[in-house]
């Protein structure tokens, strides 16, 4: 008995962000896998779908967004629904990887926490993992599996490359840690010029930086400030203040992942920035949006990199080879 092996894409949601999953759905054509999930009064999560998946290539969409542990968990819990009902291959989609930022010990009885996540995962039944901006690069080495690492700079580049690109600009990496995406920025926008901020973080506090100056010739320019997050919104305040005092003639923020922890909201209506671009990897509730935010859609890329996943293209074809 032979039989030709079909492939069936099926695009799963948690509830933590069931808009741009529902965006990636429609991009795909396929829509979402109808599935009731609920709390138990204890707090205990259920999920099941509501259609057969067996034998299907599963796509299953969570952003890892506040309250963290349990959207994460509930991701958890549809990777062993699908595994225990027969799925062919699991592909976890986290535009926002939870814990990314504990990825190493900076001091002794540390956990490795984006290992931990990572391990979860591949215990629960992942095959594969597809991630966008992640906080350090080496997190991919965490899973053991292939994971697509996405990169959200062509969306936002060439958003600042059609508003701002008649006017001189610097790119800015916040950190000396990042000046390898900043040098991807430059590049994209026409090789402008690079800064970045060297400054001084204190280990006893977190969110806390200690002080900022600017590397870099930025006078009179427009800085574009990177960065792959905004939680509580302390650094890249400072940095663009920084900017500012070096004597930059404006500041635009962009950056992958609004979480927007308080009081992240009012030090970036206050902030010197003219305009604070991110994307919809987390959700960004209606009393966190401010008149200088400007939200980009990450959905045409995901639903790209799921269809590339799923017809064996090439992630990599996206980026120009850097992914």
């Amino acid at each position: 008995m032979k039989r030709t092996p079909e492939k069936n894409l099926m695009v799963f949601s948690g509830r933590a962000h069931p808009d741009l999953a529902t965006e990636i759905g429609d991009m795909l054509g396929s829509g979402l896998v109808p599935q009731s999930a609920y709390a138990f009064a204890n707090g205990e999560l259920y999920v099941r779908f509501e259609e057969s998946v067996r034998g299907c290539d599963a796509f299953v969409i969570q952003s890892h967004t506040a309250p963290i542990n349990e959207w994460l968990m509930e991701h958890l819990i549809m990777v062993d629904a699908l595994k225990r009902a027969s799925a062919k291959r699991i592909t976890v989609v986290m535009p926002f990887y939870g814990y990314g930022r504990q990825d190493k010990k900076h001091r002794g009885r540390e956990p490795i926490s984006a290992r931990l996540v990572a391990d979860l995962f591949k215990t629960a039944g992942a095959d594969r993992l597809i991630t966008v901006d992640l906080h350090a690069d080496q997190i991919q080495g965490f899973f053991d599996g292939p994971v697509d690492h996405l990169m959200a700079l062509p969306i936002l580049a060439d958003y600042v490359k059609e508003k701002y690109g008649a006017k001189q600009l610097a790119v800015v990496s916040p950190d000396a840690g990042r000046i390898k995406v900043a040098e991807r920025w430059s590049a994209r926008l026409g090789g402008v010029p690079l800064a970045f901020i060297h400054k001084t973080r204190r280990t006893d506090r977190p969110n806390e930086v200690a002080a900022n100056r600017v590397v870099g010739d930025v006078e009179g320019r427009i800085c574009v400030l990177t960065d792959d997050m905004i939680d509580t919104g302390g650094t890249i305040v400072k940095a663009a203040e920084a900017c500012m005092d070096a004597g930059a003639a404006g500041v635009v923020i962009a950056a992958t992942h609004a979480i927007l922890s308080d009081p992240a909201v009012d030090r970036l209506k206050n902030s010197p920035a003219v305009e604070v671009i991110v994307t919809n990897t987390l959700p960004i509730d209606d009393d966190k949006q401010f008149d200088t935010l400007t939200t980009l859609s990450i959905a045409p890329l995901i639903s790209r990199a799921i269809r590339e996943v799923f017809e064996d293209g090439s992630v990599t074809s996206m980026f120009d080879g850097h992914a």
